[in-house]
């Protein structure tokens, strides 16, 4: 099964909570959350109060991305305060194995990200205790990028892995993701797809009409 989860990151923050109604009301399963911290990646976005306000207004499955160093400082917060899923960096945790199990213990689903520099066996030893895989197809930290058509590759090699092994695990992909290359990713086994500016720039609601429909 694929499933559409948008990204408030492009959203338009003044409207923020009717787009939100938007999309949950247009049939999407999961909102994707983007948390950074200015160090992880130069950019801030939001944090828990957002996540708050969110959680009390939708029944939306709550994607929460964490571009943050050492993100099991805010694991506990954020998880109380409404998270679902919790997905961290490969590249910013000294102590992922504990993290995850904490995600774990906490109620919520795990996901383990990787940029597109780092290779996906990079997440191979912690299978066993994630929910979803994330491929980054752009560089982290800023919306609107053009896709890195160079991440096919990695995306269908984890997708040959969940297949042998682990096959409850959801594959996800972040980055440039538009109606010009969603079915080739849904070809090669990406079936969680965050995607920011395609959705909510125009008109919303046919926008994400449009991507279910071909999902």
């Amino acid at each position: 099964m694929n499933y559409l989860c948008p990204s408030i990151l492009a959203a338009d923050f003044w409207e923020l909570g009717r787009q939100i109604a938007i999309v949950e009301k247009a049939g999407v399963p999961y909102l994707h959350i983007d948390v950074m911290d200015g160090m992880f990646v130069p950019s801030i976005s939001f944090g828990m109060p957002v996540l708050e306000c969110v959680r009390k207004k939708s029944k939306l499955f709550m994607d929460v991305h964490m571009m943050v160093k050492n993100p099991e400082r805010y694991i506990e917060e954020l998880i109380q305060l409404g998270a679902d899923g919790v997905t961290i960096h490969v590249e910013a945790c000294d102590c992922i194995t504990e993290t995850l199990l904490k995600i774990r213990e906490l109620g919520a689903k795990t996901g383990l990200a990787i940029n597109p520099e780092t290779p996906v066996s990079a997440v191979f030893p912690y299978m066993e205790l994630v929910d979803m895989v994330l491929v980054m197809t752009v560089h982290p930290g800023f919306g609107g990028q053009k896709y890195i058509t160079g991440c096919f590759e990695k995306i269908r090699e984890m997708r040959h892995v969940i297949n042998e092994s682990y096959p409850e695990v959801k594959l996800e992909i972040d980055g440039g993701v538009t109606l010009d290359n969603l079915e080739k990713n849904l070809e090669i086994g990406a079936n969680v797809i965050v995607t920011g500016s395609a959705i909510f720039k125009g008109d919303i609601e046919a926008n994400v009409q449009e991507f279910l429909k071909r999902m």
